[in-house]
């Protein structure tokens, strides 16, 4: 069987508000995951002799054991008695710890294209559900829309946006995500809003931030001067629980221009938002490709 290279796409969140804390100790949200159309690559090679799963190159300071993508591979296989293995490839292009979802989205695009390699056809809503035990994030790239959520983040309602552009800054941090979700100051109590309003663009300095950003600006200062200066072009806000910070744009002529501004020392980079995965348009269209070859 032929390798299959897929696309691991970046997600923004446009807004973050934390409305309580469960039992469990996880924290109950809502937010608007925006898919873009940049991020990540795998390749697969299926092993149709072996059941080993290899991934290159290694990640630094992740044991190959605890990288999302071999646990999603290791996972389809222990679900469904699979023998097949598979050598994967990643380039990694989106930077690790930055809100961007990336391992999230590894571990997505795994699932999604071992499901059609391996010939599993377990379906969206098994594969999403078997996503959830990676991560709360997982589930909406293996659903593949752009969409509101709350709970953890696993009940999605898939929702068109207009077209954007964004401009995305990596400000060369490394922020801890229990550090900020620990803290004795961040906002737990947001009000539940509809996802109507919010839509709706309802007062949107209430409705449209991000619950963690204070947190985050006064634990890292130069998230804070990214923000600063990335809010000179638009409505900056932060990702997640960052480290990436990013700004909406009408066009990407005006993303370019940003681009060229931007101080040296961050990483940065522009992209669309897409209503829909270029992962999920890329594996219908391999889908494709294999019913016609027979």
């Amino acid at each position: 069987m032929r390798a299959l290279t897929l696309p691991a796409p970046a997600k923004l969140n446009r807004l973050l508000r934390i409305t309580g804390r469960r039992p469990d100790g996880y924290h109950s949200l809502q937010t608007l995951f925006q898919i873009l159309d940049s991020g990540d690559t795998l390749r697969f090679l299926p092993r149709l002799d072996s059941d080993d799963i290899t991934l290159s190159p290694a990640l630094a300071n992740v044991a190959e054991a605890d990288n999302l993508v071999v646990r999603a591979a290791r996972l389809l296989q222990q679900q469904t008695g699979c023998r097949q293995g598979a050598a994967i490839e990643l380039e990694k292009r989106l930077p690790m710890g930055g809100g961007l979802g990336g391992g999230s989205s590894n571990a997505a695009t795994t699932l999604l294209a071992l499901d059609h390699l391996w010939g599993l056809n377990l379906g969206i809503d098994r594969l999403a559900a078997l996503g959830l035990t990676l991560g709360a994030d997982v589930p909406v790239f293996v659903r593949g829309d752009t969409a509101w959520a709350e709970g953890i983040g696993e009940q999605l309602v898939p929702v068109d946006l207009a077209p954007c552009w964004f401009v995305v800054i990596h400000p060369d941090v490394e922020i801890s995500t229990a550090a900020v979700f620990g803290h004795p100051g961040l906002t737990r109590d947001s009000t539940v809003i509809s996802m109507r309003r919010a839509l709706a663009g309802a007062a949107p300095d209430a409705v449209w931030r991000n619950d963690c950003e204070s947190i985050v600006r006064a634990l890292y200062p130069e998230v804070d001067r990214a923000l600063s200066w990335l809010d000179q072009y638009g409505n900056a806000m932060l990702t997640g629980t960052g480290a990436c910070v990013f700004c909406p744009l009408d066009d990407e002529a005006q993303a370019d221009q940003v681009l060229r501004q931007v101080p040296d020392g961050w990483q940065a980079f522009k992209a669309r938002g897409s209503n829909r995965s270029p992962l999920h348009l890329a594996l219908d269209t391999a889908k494709g490709l294999d019913r016609a070859q027979g």
